[in-house]
C-alpha cells in the first residue's frame, strides 16, 4: 500500500484537542504522523487539503443495511458504498434482517460481507432476543465472538422489564452497550406525531409520552443494574430532559439523536409526504431545539442516520400504510452542517467529536482519532461546499428522502479507511 499524504488540511481532532492546519501521513494502514509540515515519502500518493477539514473517519452506530433478506432494497455492499460516500469510514448494522442477526453464524455473515466489499468497515449488532420475539435472550457471547459491538431489538422494544433487566446485567460480560429502541408499543401505534398536524391530516398520531416512557424506564434499569443502556433515535424535549436527569445521577447512560429529528418537523408531513415517515416520527419546532441544544450541552452523545432504505413501492402506499424510515448515509453531514453548524449550534470540532470520536468511545470501536499508532480512517470534507441532493445519484439503492432537491452545505471530499482511498467527490 502507498502511503498517503494529506497536505496543508485544517486537522480537527477532539480526540487530541486538536484544531490546527497542517499534514497527515498515513503508512502500512496507521497513522504515521500528524502536524506540521511533513516531506512526502517515496511514492506516496499528495493529496491537497488546503480549506478541507480533515477529521478522525465518521463512525454512524445506528444503520440498516437489509442483508440478509431484503437485498433487493439494500446490502451490506451498497450500504457500505453509501456510508463512505457520505463521508463514514464505519458502520454499526442493526440485526432486524431477515433472518434476524440472532447468533454467531448470522453476524458473522454480515461482518465478512462488508470486509468483501471494501468500503467502510461494517460492525453488526446482534439481537437482544431471538428473533426479536422478547422472551429468550440471545448468546450475547458467542454473537460478540464472532464481531458483534452491541446488542439491541431495534424496530421493536424490550417489553419485558425483566428480560431488559437481565440483558443490562448480562452484557456487562462483555463490555458492550445495550441499545434500545425506546417505544410504548401501547401508545405507539400511529402515524406521525400526535398534534395539531396529525388532526389537520386526519392521521392517528404518537404521543411524545410513547417514547418518553421507556426512555425513563431504561434509565431507572440502568441505574439498577449497573448496566451500559444506550437510547436509539430521541426525538422529543421529555426524553433529552429524562437522559439529563440520568446523566447528572451518575446512571450509565448514553443517547443519540438522527439528523433528520434535528433538522425536520412533523410540517414535513403535510401532503401525506411518506418520505417524511418514521419512527419516532418527526416532532415539533420545540421538541427540534430541545434535540439540537441536548447535542450542545452534551445530554446527547451521538449523531446517527437511522437509515433505512425502502423499495420506491413501498413508499407510495397511503401515508398510514407506509412503512417508516428514509436513508441517511448521503445526505448526514451536509444536513449537520447545514442545521447544526451554519446557525451556530455546533462548532466544527464539536460535530466531528459527535460524529466520529464520541461513538468509537461509546460503542469501544477503533478509530475516533488521529493519533499516530491508530487507524488511518480519515474524512475529508468541505464545510462551504453548497451541493443539492440528486437521490438517483445515491450510491444506496434506497432513494427515499425527504431532503430531494434541497440545497445543503458540507460534503465528503475523500474517505479513506484503512490507508485506502475508498472515496472521491467527482462533480
Amino acid at each position: 500500500m502507498r502511503p498517503t499524504l494529506l497536505k496543508g488540511g485544517r486537522l480537527v481532532d477532539p480526540s487530541q484537542s486538536l484544531d490546527a492546519t497542517g499534514d497527515l501521513l498515513l503508512v502500512d494502514g496507521k497513522v504515521a504522523q500528524i502536524g506540521g509540515t511533513i516531506a512526502a515519502p517515496e511514492g506516496a500518493e499528495v493529496v491537497d487539503c488546503t480549506g478541507l477539514v480533515v477529521s478522525p473517519g465518521m463512525i454512524d452506530v445506528h444503520v440498516h443495511l437489509r442483508e440478509p433478506g431484503r437485498e433487493d432494497v439494500e446490502t451490506v455492499a451498497s450500504g457500505a458504498h453509501a456510508a463512505v460516500a457520505g463521508g463514514f469510514t464505519a458502520v454499526c448494522s442493526m440485526p432486524n434482517t431477515k433472518p434476524v442477526t440472532d447468533n454467531q453464524a448470522t453476524v458473522g455473515f454480515v461482518k465478512r460481507q462488508g470486509e468483501a466489499a471494501g468500503f467502510a468497515r461494517v460492525y453488526p449488532i446482534g439481537a437482544i432476543t431471538v428473533g426479536q420475539q422478547g422472551e429468550t435472550l440471545a448468546e450475547f457471547g458467542e454473537m460478540v465472538a464472532a464481531g458483534a459491538v452491541a446488542v439491541s431489538d431495534d424496530g421493536k422494544p424490550v417489553e419485558n422489564s425483566h428480560i431488559m433487566r437481565t440483558a443490562l446485567e448480562y452484557a456487562q460480560t462483555f463490555g458492550i452497550p445495550v441499545v434500545e429502541h425506546c417505544e410504548d408499543m401501547a401508545l405507539g401505534h400511529g402515524s406521525m406525531n400526535e398534534g395539531v398536524v396529525s388532526a389537520r391530516l386526519g392521521l392517528k398520531g404518537i404521543p411524545a409520552e410513547a417514547e418518553e416512557i421507556d426512555v425513563a424506564r431504561c434509565i431507572l434499569l440502568a441505574k439498577r443494574t449497573r448496566g451500559h443502556v444506550h437510547l436509539c433515535h430521541l426525538s422529543t424535549k421529555g426524553s433529552v430532559d429524562l437522559v439529563r436527569w440520568g446523566k447528572a445521577q451518575g446512571i450509565n447512560v448514553t443517547a443519540e439523536v438522527c439528523s433528520h429529528h434535528i433538522s425536520l418537523t412533523e410540517e414535513a408531513c403535510d401532503g401525506y409526504n411518506t418520505n417524511a415517515k418514521m419512527n419516532p416520527p418527526l416532532r415539533t419546532k420545540a421538541d427540534v431545539v430541545a434535540l439540537q441544544q441536548g447535542l450542545k450541552d452534551g445530554t446527547i452523545d451521538l449523531l446517527v442516520t437511522d437509515h433505512a432504505p425502502h423499495h420506491y413501492d413501498e413508499k407510495e402506499r397511503e401515508f398510514a400504510d407506509a412503512p417508516n424510515g428514509i436513508v441517511g448515509l448521503e445526505t448526514a453531514l451536509g444536513v449537520n452542517v447545514t442545521y447544526l453548524v451554519e446557525p451556530g449550534i455546533l462548532t466544527i470540532p464539536e460535530l466531528v467529536d459527535r460524529m466520529a470520536c464520541l461513538p468509537a468511545k461509546v460503542f469501544g470501536l477503533p478509530g475516533g482519532t488521529l493519533a499516530a499508532g491508530a487507524p488511518a480512517d480519515v474524512t475529508v470534507f468541505d464545510p462551504a461546499r453548497a451541493w443539492t441532493v440528486d437521490p438517483k445519484r445515491f450510491k444506496s439503492k434506497g432513494r427515499n428522502t425527504p431532503y430531494g432537491g434541497m440545497t445543503l452545505r458540507g460534503q465528503a471530499i475523500c474517505t479513506i479507511v484503512g490507508g485506502k482511498i475508498v472515496y472521491r467527490l467527482v462533480d
